[in-house]
């Protein structure tokens, strides 16, 4: 495969946007526990050694994915999802709803945030680890931003509170709410079975209510 250097910023730049590009069009299909570097090299059009002059492991491909799939699930928000009227129960009711479906609405992102600290947090450098938790902070704090606008009683604090609770629970039920293919023909196979597995959308919205709830408590008490 022949290999033409990138001279320019603007050049690398495009360069390593279709790296990012390549490997998102892959997690439509396949999990990222199965994304492979050769194959992603593949796809781009580049020998792995080439790949890996942008990006320093498949890792670190899928780290500064996540980190673009944040930014932009948060602009979405911060465009579609205005704060509403209503009693601070109706509109942290509202809130958990709209983070629910607006995951449920992002596999790529959810599939990534339920890897983070058992697979895309490994196998990189500490720069590109301090990299990523700049870029995951200011992420943070613009999803407290926007939390706080729809729930002004739980202030910064308690807004960063459910922030976390929220993020902490995709991550965890992600994976739970897709499950194997033995388990799902044991799902099919027995209604009681059945019963217990997990539909990710409604278990967001579900613990975000009540985490919003108890903290709007907590902030009324304080």
């Amino acid at each position: 495969m022949e290999f033409q250097r990138a001279r320019t910023d603007e050049q690398r730049a495009e360069r390593r946007t279709k790296i990012l590009r390549t490997a998102a069009e892959m997690l439509t299909e396949t999990p990222v526990a199965q994304l492979s570097l050769n194959e992603l090299s593949r796809r781009v059009g580049l020998a792995k050694s080439n790949v890996l002059r942008y990006f320093e492991s498949r890792e670190a491909v899928l780290l500064d994915l996540l980190d673009a799939e944040v930014r932009e699930w948060i602009a979405d928000l911060e465009r579609s999802a205005p704060p509403g009227e209503g009693s601070a129960r109706e509109r942290g009711d509202r809130l958990a709803q709209i983070l629910a479906t607006s995951l449920a609405r992002r596999p790529v992102l959810c599939d990534l945030f339920s890897s983070q600290a058992t697979v895309l947090e490994h196998n990189i450098s500490t720069e590109v680890a301090i990299r990523h938790k700049y870029a995951a902070r200011a992420s943070l704090q613009a999803l407290t931003l926007l939390v706080a606008g729809h729930l002004p009683e739980l202030g910064e604090e308690g807004a960063g509170r459910l922030v976390e609770m929220a993020l902490v629970t995709a991550m965890a039920a992600w994976p739970c709410a897709r499950p194997a293919e033995a388990l799902r023909a044991a799902y099919d196979s027995d209604p009681e079975l059945a019963a217990m597995r997990l539909d990710f959308a409604d278990l967001m919205r579900r613990t975000v209510e009540v985490a919003a709830s108890g903290l709007l408590a907590r902030a009324v008490k304080d």
